[in-house]
């Protein structure tokens, strides 16, 4: 991927899952995958009830069903491979991506994650914006503005996963100085 900081896939927030679980509960995924096992549970809804009777909940708590269950395959799959996939009908808005990539670079200290169906730019503390291949032909730039309506230009997000407000972008171009200000005003926003 060009143009950006590199993007991040699934196993960082399972990285993270794993260090909640040993500081939550004092013993790590190795430990918990064992006392699953030796708890006889068979199925998803049971060891959910019982992971949260031991007090493992949220994202600790996903992570020990998936290691019990097995992983859906975007969350075994590399950033790269995420992303081609996004793009593998739609190869001519790739370069939108890494236009917004390129300028996002220069808001502050941005996080590039990759997920199955966007693309999630994340401030030190949350996410601020989303790139999302919508439509063949179209690109949507999703950001959490809550003091912005929608007018213009600005569209409101109503299926997006993340942000009130998205710009349609079908060229590298459309990513011009009022893109950058507004991923500037939603980095500052979220940060």
């Amino acid at each position: 991927m060009s143009g950006g900081p590199k993007a991040q896939d699934w196993s960082s927030m399972l990285d993270q899952s794993e260090r909640l679980l040993r500081q939550r509960t004092g013993a790590g995924l190795q430990e918990w995958n064992q006392r699953v096992l030796d708890s006889g549970v068979a199925d998803e809804p049971a060891l959910r009830s019982w992971l949260a009777g031991h007090g493992v909940t949220g994202y600790p708590q996903m992570m020990l069903v998936m290691e019990r269950f097995g992983y859906p395959d975007f969350l075994l799959a590399s950033a790269d491979d995420l992303i081609d996939g996004q793009y593998r009908d739609r190869e001519q808005l790739r370069p939108v991506l890494d236009a917004v990539l390129a300028a996002a670079s220069g808001v502050g200290e941005v996080t590039v994650q990759a997920r199955k169906g966007y693309v999630a730019l994340v401030s030190p503390k949350r996410t601020f914006a989303m790139v999302q291949p919508t439509t063949k032909d179209r690109v949507d730039l999703g950001l959490k503005l809550p003091d912005v309506r929608p007018g213009g230009r600005l569209l409101a997000a109503k299926s997006l996963a993340h942000g009130n407000i998205r710009v349609a972008l079908t060229d590298p171009g459309d990513v011009d100085d009022e893109v950058v200000r507004l991923l500037e005003h939603a980095y500052d926003a979220n940060s």
